[in-house]
């Protein structure tokens, strides 16, 4: 069983059955993916000009593709997250006409984080939220000809941005073509359940992976299992909100909204900061979705982040 690696010099932002894989492997091997941010284009000193100049054809700037000998379609990828290590710095973002709220910010917002060991620093009034990696893409190559960009998530997994595929996780997918051609990257240093604003905290990470094929388990779309707790988010308790009505989206929505005028009123931060906060820490949940004709959604912000 090998170990290899694949370093960030060549990215692949698209789905592509026909292209040449980087990565030839056998099942059991291990592969070290060193994995730029999200964008490929920003850096710790990036500019809310640089941020809205992006190419977005360039995104996500995955690593890949990985060839798994042996794996046919009808099999299942199974991938275990060994590691993922942050290089000391990563950014959240959003610009107008992305979103879930895209229709209260008129203008676009850029913020660093400072990364340390287990802590992403917000650098303002002393927040700090743990250090919960997570790959936001992670996909096997489409059984369909052509060339498909990596934004919305697909059968092949994609852009999934699930917070539980962090270090320990391990995650299946179905193989739809020879050898899987497995990518990943698109790394968040931490991000809520939604990802409200658009991007969670994202960086650069070196991700470490083991791959085996599953004839055993089939599955039709992605599954996977994390281990306890939940989120080291979870020492304080939380503050919820909760919107009520027919559509979940705009319940979503108000929910996300009113957290944000707790954000501001109580802890003092800027609507735009807030909004970025909520993206990183907040999650949304389904409470209910039984009672005809108004379901709610609740958001929740975890008191651990805050000094006091």
């Amino acid at each position: 069983m090998a170990i290899h690696h694949l370093d960030d010099s060549v990215t692949q932002p698209f789905w592509d059955n026909s292209v040449t894989p980087r990565l030839v492997i056998e099942p059991g091997d291990t592969v070290v993916f060193d994995c730029l941010d999200a964008s490929g284009q920003l850096s710790k000193t990036s500019s809310v000009d640089d941020y809205l100049t992006v190419d977005r054809s360039l995104i996500h700037a995955l690593n890949g593709s990985v060839f798994v000998a042996g794996a046919e379609p009808g099999d299942t990828l199974q991938v275990e997250i060994l590691d993922m290590q942050h290089k000391g710095w990563g950014w959240t973002g959003f610009k107008p006409g992305f979103g879930l709220l895209s229709e209260d910010f008129d203008s676009a917002y850029l913020h660093h984080w400072q990364l340390e060991g287990d802590a992403c620093h917000f650098g303002v009034a002393d927040i700090v939220v743990p250090f919960e990696p997570m790959p936001g893409c992670v996909g096997v190559a489409l059984s369909q000809d052509g060339r498909f960009d990596t934004i919305p998530p697909r059968i092949n997994g994609g852009n999934v941005d699930i917070r539980d595929l962090t270090t320990g996780s391990t995650f299946w997918l179905p193989v739809l073509v020879p050898g899987a051609l497995f990518s990943t990257g698109d790394c968040h240093a931490a991000q809520g359940q939604g990802e409200v604003c658009g991007t969670g905290i994202e960086c650069p990470m070196t991700v470490t992976m083991k791959f085996d094929i599953r004839r055993d388990k089939p599955v039709r779309e992605l599954q996977y299992v994390r281990q306890s707790p939940a989120s080291k988010t979870d020492t304080a308790g939380y503050y919820g909100t909760s919107a009520h009505g027919p559509d979940l989206f705009a319940n979503a929505q108000n929910a996300i909204r009113y957290m944000i005028e707790w954000l501001v009123g109580d802890r003092g931060l800027t609507p735009a900061q807030a909004y970025v906060l909520c993206s990183v820490a907040a999650s949304l949940h389904i409470s209910e979705i039984v009672d005809v004709p108004n379901w709610i959604v609740s958001a929740h912000m975890p008191l651990g982040i805050f000094k006091d």
